[in-house]
């Protein structure tokens, strides 16, 4: 198809391996960075910004082998649950391992993203971009990655009765970088997400008191399980799987009680209508402990505000709060590309085949979104993948993504299996579960992960993809550039996990234990049926 130029917008975890796949394609990539560094989301920025941040304090919710990219593994020493500082260096470390750097312009903002005059034709896009100087430049390009994320447009609900009114100071979570100026303050934190949980933990060690408003509860899921191990290390595994293979109600109940045997969710506080797989959860390990010692106190929804008091729906007062962080969740838009009427959002809701290419543009496919997905699991892996599924078929002439009715008829049932199993909130609108989904992209790139053949040819391996997690790098063994290095990060999986807590040279292979927990808790299943 000869050489193919290439815009990928933003220089975060879903830019940097749309750069790298698309150099492994022959592209001539560039990369337009709005910021002065790459990192997107991980670079902690301590002031007020439009850009996407966590808190100085933030560590990621998945495992360093479970968000590692497909080639790059993490050092042995670097924690299992990263903080945002070894997060950002990470990204850093496989920019310049693969030489993305020299491909990303800092500081140039990109301003528009239209279909081109000779679209029709050669499905080509004009981008409209500004650069350091101030300079409003055009280029044409084949195809475009959007790699903006969608953590950067704070969601504000509904006012409470008197929210205006409150004589305290109210900010949303996107605003909050730490603890300094929260001490031995009363503080409200609303909503009981990942990010609302973060902080409430933070704040219960130095303010006055906390109190956590959630309006239906959440599931906790603690994000060290069997033997200290990282929960996606053991859940994300192809045995694991099957449990879609049995009544969804009997695994609900089953995981809720496996759950509650290590924190009653009603006697907390925090046990909510929904069943365990109707909502994406919640992970901290560390909140019962704060809740145990009532540093922090759990609350129904807020009724209304009044001077400095908040009134909840349960009747209870608090008389004078100093401090509400709104942890409401994000929005998202994309007025960058034809001022949204290419991909219009509703309350978080957009039509999208595989969360990634417009109908609208199923002419030619050469512009997509990617990261616009919430995985059970971590989003880079994912967001790899579907780069690769981009540029597979940019350099295919577009043809391995399926007929525009297909397309369509994709994002109906995707909307459809969504109603059915989650509740309905903005927050479960990009839901994807981490293994059946990065399967459905591996089936377009012709990637998948060959169970089957290895058991045969490399047993060792073979039992590893599929009593093991199923790490990104399990999807560059076969397919289109293959890594050479995918069997060995693979198969030492473990021994970095290990080396993250201890210096012990001796090995623990955690395949047998492993196994005999999985076949325990499937003998439970059969004997409870």
């Amino acid at each position: 198809m000869g050489t193919k130029k290439v815009a990928v917008i933003g220089a975060g975890a879903s830019g940097l391996p749309s750069i790298r796949h698309g150099l492994l394609y022959g592209a001539d990539v560039t990369c337009f960075e709005a910021s002065d560094d790459v990192g997107g989301l991980w670079r902690y920025k301590s002031h007020e910004t439009n850009e996407s941040s966590v808190m100085k304090t933030t560590v990621i919710n998945t495992s360093k082998e479970m968000t590692a990219y497909s080639d790059f593994p993490p050092q042995e020493n670097l924690a299992n649950f990263m903080h945002n500082n070894e997060m950002l260096n990470y990204l850093k470390a496989y920019a310049e391992h693969h030489g993305l750097l020299k491909h990303i312009k800092l500081r140039h903002r990109v301003l528009n993203i239209e279909r081109s005059q000779n679209y029709e034709k050669d499905g080509t896009w004009k981008v409209t971009y500004q650069n350091p100087e101030g300079k409003t430049l055009e280029d044409i390009f084949d195809g475009v990655l959007v790699c903006s994320g969608h953590h950067a447009i704070p969601h504000w609900p509904t006012p409470f009765p008197g929210q205006n009114e409150f004589k305290g100071r109210i900010v949303h979570s996107h605003s909050y970088k730490d603890h300094k100026g929260y001490e031995d303050k009363v503080v409200v934190v609303v909503g009981i997400g990942n990010s609302g949980i973060d902080v409430a933990v933070e704040q219960s060690r130095i303010a006055k008191q906390v109190y956590l408003v959630t309006r239906r509860g959440t599931w906790l899921i603690p994000k060290l399980e069997t033997r200290g191990l990282p929960f996606d290390v053991i859940m994300n595994t192809r045995f694991f799987s099957l449990y879609k293979l049995f009544p969804q109600s009997l695994l609900n109940s089953l995981v809720e009680y496996r759950i509650n045997q290590r924190v009653d969710h009603d006697l907390y506080g925090l046990k909510p209508a929904h069943r365990v797989f109707s909502a994406h959860p919640s992970l901290n390990d560390e909140l019962p402990n704060r809740i145990a010692n009532g540093t922090v106190r759990i609350k129904p929804n807020i009724k209304k505000f009044d001077g400095y008091s908040v009134h909840f729906e349960d009747g209870s007062v608090i008389p004078h709060v100093d401090e509400v962080v709104m942890s409401t969740g994000f929005s998202f838009e994309f007025d960058l590309i034809e001022k949204g009427k290419l991909v219009p959002v509703t309350e978080n809701e957009v039509d999208l085949f595989k969360y990634m290419f417009p109908v609208a543009t199923s002419d030619h496919n050469s512009l997509c979104i990617i990261g616009l997905i919430q995985p059970f699991g971590s989003i880079m892996p994912v967001s790899e993948q579907q780069s690769r599924v981009f540029f597979a078929n940019l350099f295919s002439g577009n043809h391995i993504i399926p007929r525009k009715s297909q397309m369509s008829e994709d994002v109906v049932n995707k909307k459809e299996a969504m109603a059915q199993q989650f509740v309905k909130s903005r927050r479960h609108t990009i839901q994807v579960d981490y293994i059946p989904y990065m399967d459905e992209l591996a089936e377009l790139i012709g990637c998948q992960v060959p169970i089957l053949k290895t058991l045969l040819t490399d047993p060792i391996l073979g039992l590893r993809l599929f009593f093991g997690p199923n790490a990104g790098y399990c999807y560059r063994l076969a397919g289109p550039h293959t890594w050479q290095g995918a069997r060995n990060a693979i198969l030492t999986i473990d021994q970095r996990v290990r080396k993250a807590t201890t210096s012990k040279p001796e090995p623990t292979n955690y395949t047998i234990p492993l196994l005999i927990s999985t076949l325990i808790l499937f003998a439970i299943i059969f004997f409870s049926m």
